[in-house]
């Protein structure tokens, strides 16, 4: 089986004392490649820094809305000149979390416009955070669009008939680990629903590990378990599903390898 988990924050604290031999073991785990995820301008830096390192890891590079209120006036342009490395394949995470509003809605909703703005300018894929906020997200995707790349709705966690909205608008739709949970039936629907060719597999390692690890770290070779249980809602071949999401991972983010 080959995995792709497109949405990690490997650079965390939570991999310090292992991540040489987390990495080492990616060829053996099936791992074609990993997507490491920035939250904010320091936080990318880092996030490139590690990708940098890595022939099989790339990043993203973006502000998440838990840290909108905190950007400087120049935090576009440092994003932009993180940008132009080769191993930046994506903007993100960006979007918009009423959930815990550690920044108002109105600093969310200016640093998500002025991402999307970027991904537009910059023609790459944007890699989005909703979280009790699929109204106003929408909306506002509606309004600015997506760039030609396109995007993935991280973590999904609303119903089919938004996953269906996302998914016309050119957006793929980030299953993790919380379709394991036997009690997630929603997102069990989500994913019978909109078939395997709108789906990107991903982790958000450390956090939100299946089921098999519940209350542990999470981490890029668990992303097999999702496959696993795609593959059983789909009642088809894990092998081959996990090479249509490899494949769908690579049409999104560009990578060849």
């Amino acid at each position: 089986m080959r995995i792709v988990d497109t949405h990690a924050h490997l650079h965390f604290s939570h991999f310090k004392g292992d991540l040489e031999h987390l990495v080492g073991r990616f060829s053996s785990d099936g791992i074609e490649f990993v997507i490491n995820v920035g939250i904010d301008v320091d936080d990318s830096t880092e996030s490139l820094n590690l990708a940098s390192k890595f022939s099989s890891i790339f990043c993203s590079v973006g502000v998440h809305p838990h840290e909108a209120s905190k950007v400087e006036r120049d935090y576009i342009q440092k994003l932009k000149k993180l940008a132009e490395s080769p191993k930046v394949i994506a903007i993100g995470e960006t979007g918009l979390d009423y959930y815990r509003n550690f920044s108002s809605k109105e600093d969310q909703k200016r640093v998500f416009q002025e991402q999307l703005l970027l991904a537009k300018e910059l023609d790459l894929p944007v890699i989005i955070h909703i979280r009790d906020a699929y109204e106003d997200a929408y909306e506002m995707i509606s309004k600015i669009g997506l760039p030609n790349a396109g995007g993935v709705i991280h973590a999904f966690s609303a119903d089919t008939s938004w996953a269906l909205k996302f998914i016309e608008m050119g957006c793929f739709i980030g299953i993790g680990g919380p379709l394991t949970y036997p009690k997630n039936i929603s997102l069990k629907n989500v994913v019978r629903a909109i078939g395997i060719e709108n789906i990107v597999t991903e982790t958000d390692c450390p956090y939100l590990p299946p089921q098999q690890f519940r209350g542990k770290r999470n981490e890029p070779a668990y992303v097999r378990f999702v496959v696993e249980e795609i593959s059983r809602i789909l009642n088809e071949d894990p092998k081959e599903i996990s090479t249509q999401l490899l494949q769908n991972a690579r049409e999104l983010f560009s990578i060849n390898q």
